[in-house]
């Protein structure tokens, strides 16, 4: 499966955010990750839908929209109206998981589960052929630029044996601590998406960072 850089606006300079789009427009990154936050399933509170959708405006790249926010299926309708084209909802946060997947891929957009450090992958066996995409949180959510937990390199190895047994296309995409230095352990366990917040935005060299971390 091809590998996708998918930086995190999170990381960016909100005093100049259309620059910041503007510099993953012309990188080689292929999606512009969006980590909502609500302040009540995580501490923080980011941004919501009004970003997304300028966002969706001045973007060329795929808007991946994870909804870290109780109550999710609430806003589903709002957020593909917003732009966003891949959305991704907690495990912990929805109660009838099955039907959240489904309702948003009716909507004709991708749809992905995060998992926190804590939850296992197991829990994933019966929904996996449905899913588009599973987030593997290798940091605990709800701020950016945390130490990668070392323990997410075998968690995600669990979880790419169990989409192949699966038979599930599931990409596998990892989120919280991606850096050059562990980026190709990543692929070796099976990851195929890197979110890169504080990597790529921080980088005095920010495309270069994309091409290092897709490339090495």
């Amino acid at each position: 499966m091809n590998r996708i850089i998918a930086p995190s606006l999170l990381a960016a300079d909100f005093n100049n955010l259309q620059k910041e789009v503007e510099m993953v427009n012309q990188s080689n990154a292929q999606w512009l990750h969006c980590d909502v936050m609500d302040g009540v399933f995580v501490p923080n509170i980011s941004f919501g839908i009004p970003v997304i959708q300028s966002l969706s405006k001045i973007s060329d790249k795929l808007i991946d929209a994870h909804l870290m926010i109780v109550e999710p299926d609430r806003h589903i309708d709002s957020f593909v109206q917003a732009g966003a084209q891949n959305i991704t909802v907690h495990y912990e946060a929805v109660i009838h998981l099955h039907r959240t997947i489904q309702y948003i891929k009716n909507k004709g957009v991708m749809a992905g589960v995060s998992l926190n450090p804590h939850t296992p992958v197991s829990l994933l066996e019966d929904i996996a052929p449905d899913l588009d995409l599973v987030l593997v949180m290798s940091v605990n959510p709800g701020y950016g630029g945390q130490k990668f937990i070392h323990n997410s390199f075998e968690k995600i190895a669990r979880l790419y044996e169990l989409l192949q047994r699966r038979n599930s296309k599931a990409q596998i995409q990892v989120d919280g601590g991606v850096t050059v230095e562990n980026a190709r352990e990543l692929y070796d366990h099976g990851a195929t998406n890197l979110v890169a917040g504080t990597t790529v935005f921080k980088s005095p060299d920010p495309k270069k960072t994309i091409d290092e971390l897709l490339y090495v």
